[in-house]
């Protein structure tokens, strides 16, 4: 579920949600539209499916990326008895300046942080990264590093693009659409890939979760 903001958050103006049907392909530029992570709760409490549920965190977009920890922390304290996986989520493009949480000092320095609130817990958490699909081979061989420096349990690969390129649809049409994330069958082949990398140059050391 998710994902989920401390504070309730509007998101970005509509129409942001777009169907390529061409393309068999979505752009959305949602911006982490939610009622605030304390809100989310309130309807988990009342589930009564034994379905496993990942907490898909993030910051809101007021919060600037040198604060971003602390809105990190305040969703896993608040989510840490209703969720049974945490998905720590830097990579939407949706919400100014998140992607920049993907370099190597932010990144790791986020991770160690949410790593730590969660040890504190008697049963603490699966952590997992959501990444982009955007990252090169190089950025991916830190993300391995991070992983296993910070010792999270795994990877979400990957969110969604902001390319273009494998859009077969009017370019006048798609460029009149704006910006926003590209979901669906373009990003099918580059998500694969980046999951392969992952398991091949890690040696298969973490879990991975394929998406997009």
């Amino acid at each position: 579920i998710g994902t989920l903001t401390p504070k309730p958050q509007e998101g970005n103006p509509q129409p942001r949600l777009y169907r390529l049907p061409q393309d068999e392909a979505l752009i959305n530029r949602m911006g982490f539209n939610n009622g605030g992570v304390l809100g989310a709760i309130d309807r988990l409490k009342k589930r009564k499916s034994s379905v496993i549920v990942g907490g898909n965190i993030g910051k809101n977009k007021v919060t600037p990326n040198e604060d971003a920890l602390d809105d990190y922390l305040y969703c896993l304290e608040a989510l840490h008895p209703y969720v049974d996986y945490f998905a720590v989520n830097v990579s939407s493009p949706n919400t100014p300046n998140l992607r920049d949480l993907q370099e190597k000092e932010p990144l790791k320095k986020l991770l160690l942080g949410v790593k730590a609130a969660n040890a504190q817990h008697p049963q603490p958490k699966p952590i997992l990264l959501k990444i982009a699909p955007d990252l090169s081979n190089g950025q991916l061989d830190d993300i391995i590093e991070i992983v296993r420096e910070t010792q999270i349990e795994g990877v979400i690969a990957t969110n969604t693009t902001i390319r273009r390129e494998p859009l077969t649809s009017d370019k006048k049409f798609i460029e009149l659409l704006g910006a926003g994330g590209l979901s669906g069958k373009p990003v099918k082949q580059r998500s694969t890939e980046v999951i392969r990398y992952l398991h091949q140059k890690s040696g298969g050391a973490f879990a991975i979760i394929g998406v997009g």
